[in-house]
């Protein structure tokens, strides 16, 4: 059963509040990374936003976390690897982490291990639409305009126009009974 949580204006005002926060936060104009499948429309979503308040598109890369993963070895199948796009210099730059959804904070450890393979950042930061709760790990968002209560057997979907079967901008809450 899926119901819905929020829609398309709540994720146009939580859009621009993400990017608003993160040019206010630090003088110094980010590095968006998303981090592959999630994170990736939601850095391209704040990048346009971030371009039309500073008049040019912030630096923007891809960052596959799979082989960086603590579970993958004990999946059936080999992980499904993507490219990870990084091509200028991370060295003394404030990055910012993009993902969807923050939940039990692993993939954000597997992120910054995969990040540590591509320069030393002077700054890291995470941001999120959607903080679940229930962390395993000691990790925060920066930036989360959504806090969701979701117990273990809900998932929390963030769903953008344009992607394979969206056909609106929504987060959805799903039972997985």
């Amino acid at each position: 059963m899926s119901r819905l949580i929020y829609g398309k204006k709540e994720m146009a005002e939580a859009l621009a509040a993400l990017a608003d926060g993160i040019l206010a936060a630090w003088p110094e104009e980010p590095v968006l990374l998303g981090i592959r499948r999630g994170g990736l429309v939601l850095s391209d979503r704040l990048a346009e936003l971030i371009r039309a308040k500073l008049g040019r598109p912030p630096a923007q890369g891809a960052l596959d976390i799979n082989l960086y993963r603590d579970d993958w070895t004990r999946a059936r199948a080999l992980p499904k690897v993507g490219p990870t796009e990084i091509s200028f210099s991370l060295d003394d730059r404030r990055v910012v982490l993009v993902d969807d959804v923050l939940f039990t904070g692993r993939t954000v450890r597997a992120a910054l291990e995969a990040l540590a393979d591509f320069g030393r950042p002077a700054r890291i930061e995470l941001a999120v639409l959607v903080d679940r709760g229930h962390r395993e790990m000691p990790i925060h968002a920066d930036y989360a305009p959504f806090k969701v209560a979701a117990t273990l057997n809900e998932r929390v979907n963030v769903h953008f126009q344009g992607q394979e079967n969206s056909p609106a901008d929504e987060i959805t809450l799903d039972s997985i009974d």
